[in-house]
């Protein structure tokens, strides 16, 4: 009997950046699917059309995997807006920097962060990732126009408390499991914030 001719696959044999796109937006939609304590890399490779060992070389896990699809998933940082004031930039800016998370649920972020707690490297990722966040420049930039108003004293403010709203934030919706609804974000901006901003410096 002679032998048929195998039938070939119709789909593209993929390289570099666009594969790891195809498998990073593969892994999201499913993640989006199935929640991420029931995603598999199993799942991520059949619907990225590729196979485990690839998606093993370049992430060693699930957690990786599914970090690094988060930040390739979330938009860029908004510019800060100029409102005219340091209260009305914060709010806009802070509320901006929200809406980019929108599609990430906190069965996600718990998720990713309890198993950076179990796995050195993917810890040591995060921090990386936190670490080289460009919110911090934004808030800078919030600090140099109030400076500029006389709204505050200086905008040469130590890495910590240009990092204060996001880290306010992110101990609200993570530590506390809060929804930052429009009063919680008030709070946050004229009961610590701006209190800290308008402090004077030593």
């Amino acid at each position: 009997m002679t032998a048929q001719p195998s039938t070939p696959d119709p789909r593209p044999r993929r390289r570099g950046e666009e594969l790891e796109t195809a498998i990073l937006d593969a892994a999201w939609e499913v993640l989006t699917e199935v929640g991420y304590a029931k995603i598999t890399i199993e799942a991520v490779a059949a619907r990225a059309g590729t196979s485990k060992p690839v998606i093993y070389r370049r992430w060693p896990n699930r957690a990786a995997l599914m970090f690094a699809a988060r930040v390739h998933r979330t938009p860029r940082v908004p510019r800060p807006r100029d409102t005219g004031s340091l209260r009305g930039d914060l709010l806009a800016w802070i509320g901006a920097t929200m809406h980019r998370h929108e599609g990430t649920t906190r069965d996600v972020i718990a998720g990713l962060v309890a198993d950076a707690f179990r796995d050195p490297e993917v810890f040591a990722e995060l921090r990386a990732q936190l670490r080289k966040s460009a919110l911090a420049a934004q808030v800078r930039i919030i600090a140099e126009r109030a400076e500029a108003r006389g709204e505050i004293l200086t905008a040469d403010l130590p890495e910590r408390v240009l990092r204060l709203p996001v880290d306010l934030l992110r101990n609200e919706t993570i530590l506390y499991g809060r929804e930052i609804t429009g009063e919680v974000l008030e709070g946050i901006v004229d009961e610590v914030v701006i209190p800290v901003l308008t402090a004077p410096r030593p």
